[in-house]
């Protein structure tokens, strides 16, 4: 549907915003291994990586074992955050008026656009099309309606519980940050002394327990991702462990020269945010097209919304760029 120098460039980019997922959740799985049994971090980078391979290996058998697994690695996810947040008891009333956005200064930017690129990963449009795409044959426009209802309904729960969990994750930090004595609590190793110090072992160890949970998720699904990109844009496919062993060596890399994980993770997260635009953008034109969508094509207030929020993002990132240049 667009030039191939247009599509060769969308690729390049979705390729750069997966491996920027790959680096960030690579560094959470290797430290979350650190902080459970003290392994070092290369060695720990390294198990993460047999870990994602098997993994991997179940996508191959078939969509409902790779996506169980991931489940399974989420559900420890959210038990583990909930866990702290009931521990620590951060106040409903604040937590709730944090949903209110706003920017407390200009230097609060840089973890804001980060926090979207968390939320928002690029790469996961990409691939949630193809898991659904493949899933089930449909024969006309009513069973294709039909599939896309359903799809609707997976995409609310998934995100609504995403976005518990990453609620639980600011509400718990904001708690501990906010502790008398605590406000230099500044990487992933500090935050999980903090939990054992102040609210029990039991809180540490589900905190570790749920950062090399989410790591292990995300990192499969990163690479999962690259491959469906590059197989939509450029029509090429490589075998899934290969890829997987090219899309490690940045985060082992990371890992070797000493570079802080927590710095690197946060880092990723903002560049995971430029990629939206470029996702969301192409996506929102091509099913504003009724020539391509038919009966499905979108509702006018959809689409702006739709660009409404690429806009938003994109300023935020201009702003950014700008920011730190000055």
């Amino acid at each position: 549907r667009m030039p191939r120098w247009m599509s060769v460039g969308l690729w390049v980019q979705a390729e750069l915003m997966a491996m920027a997922t790959d680096i960030a959740e690579f560094l959470g799985a290797a430290v979350g291994l650190n902080l459970l049994f003290g392994v070092p971090l290369l060695t720990a980078g390294l198990i993460t990586g047999v870990i994602a391979f098997a993994i991997l290996e179940l996508q191959v058998r078939g969509y409902r074992r790779f996506e169980l697994a991931i489940a399974g690695l989420l559900g420890l996810v959210l038990a583990g955050f909930l866990y702290d947040t009931l521990r620590v008891g951060p106040s409903v009333h604040q937590s709730l008026g944090g949903l209110v956005p706003g920017l407390s200064g200009t230097s609060s930017l840089y973890l804001a656009v980060g926090i979207v690129g968390a939320t928002v990963m690029p790469h996961a449009i990409y691939l949630h099309s193809a898991l659904t795409n493949g899933r089930m044959p449909v024969r006309n426009d009513s069973e294709r309606g039909k599939v896309l209802r359903f799809a609707r309904v997976d995409v609310i729960v998934a995100l609504g519980l995403a976005g518990l969990i990453n609620l639980a994750m600011l509400a718990v930090a904001a708690k501990l940050l906010h502790t008398p004595g605590l406000s230099d609590t500044s990487s992933l190793e500090a935050a999980h002394h903090q939990f054992g110090a102040l609210v029990g072992g039991g809180a540490a160890l589900a905190f570790a327990v749920a950062l090399l949970a989410s790591g292990l998720s995300s990192s499969s699904v990163g690479t999962y991702a690259g491959q469906v990109v590059m197989a939509g844009f450029i029509k090429v496919r490589i075998p899934l462990l290969v890829r997987r062993a090219v899309t490690m060596v940045p985060a082992l890399v990371v890992l070797a020269i000493g570079v802080s994980p927590t710095s690197a993770l946060v880092l990723s997260q903002v560049v995971l945010s430029f990629g939206i635009p470029f996702a969301l953008v192409p996506l929102v034109t091509l099913t504003s097209r009724r020539d391509v969508m038919g009966v499905h094509v979108n509702r006018r207030l959809t689409s702006a919304a739709a660009f409404g929020v690429a806009g938003a993002i994109t300023l935020m990132n201009v702003f950014l760029i700008y920011q730190q240049i000055l």
